[in-house]
C-alpha cells in the first residue's frame, strides 16, 4: 500500500505470499471463518478480536504443521528454527511472561485487512506502483491464493519490471524451513532480483 502511494519513494518491491483484491472466496480467511461477524455477514468480527489479542508461542505452530506434508516436521525445519520463532513472538511483548501460558499481544489490523482482502475487498492499487517488483509465492501456501499473483500482475501496468517467483512445494513460512525446502531457492530469487543490473 506505501509503494502505491508513494511510488516515487520506493525503488524495489518484494511481495511476499501476500493476498491482493478484488477475489472473493477464501477457505481459511474469509466468509464464514472466525474473523467474521456472525451478527453482521462480510464484516471483520471486531467483538472477538478487539485492538489486539492474545497468543502463546504454541499458537504459531498449527497452520505451519499442517503445511509440511509429513509427519516428521523436523524433516521440514530445524526444531531449533521453531523454538526461536516461537521464543522471538513472546520477546516482542514485555508483558508476556505476566501472564500464563505466557503470550504475547498482536494487532488485529492485519487480520481485519486480511479478512477484508479474502472478501474481494480491494484495499489498495498496484497500479500506481513504478517499482521494479518481485512476487513471491510459496506452492503449499495457505494465505495467498494463485489468483492474487495473476491479479497483481495484471494490476502493475506502471512497474518499471515485473517478476514471479513461485517456490515448488514451499510453505508459508519458507523462510524459515530448512534451506532443501525452499528456503535456499527463496534467498537466492531475492539476491538476484535485488542485485540485478537495471
Amino acid at each position: 500500500m506505501y509503494a502505491s502511494q508513494q511510488p516515487a519513494k520506493v525503488d524495489n518491491l518484494v511481495i511476499y505470499n501476500s493476498l491482493y483484491g478484488p477475489i472473493d472466496g477464501h477457505p481459511t480467511l474469509g466468509r464464514g471463518s472466525d474473523n467474521e461477524d456472525r451478527q453482521r455477514p462480510g464484516y471483520f468480527n471486531e467483538g472477538a478480536f478487539g485492538g489486539d489479542r492474545l497468543n502463546t508461542a504454541a499458537s504459531l505452530l498449527p497452520s505451519w504443521d499442517s503445511s509440511i506434508p509429513t509427519e516428521d516436521k523436523s524433516q521440514w525445519r530445524d526444531p531449533r528454527v521453531a523454538k526461536a520463532y516461537m521464543q522471538a513472538a513472546l520477546d516482542s511483548d514485555p508483558t508476556s511472561s505476566s501472564r500464563s501460558p505466557a503470550s504475547f499481544r498482536a494487532p488485529s489490523g492485519p487480520m481485519e485487512d486480511s479478512f477484508y482482502l479474502a472478501t474481494g475487498r480491494q484495499l489498495w492499487d498496484a497500479s500506481t506502483i513504478t517499482a521494479r517488483t518481485l512476487i513471491v509465492r510459496s506452492e503449499r501456501d495457505f494465505w495467498s491464493r494463485p489468483e492474487d499473483v495473476t491479479t497483481l500482475q495484471r494490476h502493475l501496468v506502471r512497474a518499471l519490471e515485473v517478476r514471479t517467483l513461485q517456490i515448488p512445494q514451499a510453505t508459508h513460512y519458507v523462510h524459515l524451513d530448512r534451506p532443501e525446502r525452499g528456503r535456499a531457492a527463496l534467498i537466492a530469487g531475492l539476491e538476484a532480483f535485488l542485485t540485478a543490473k537495471r
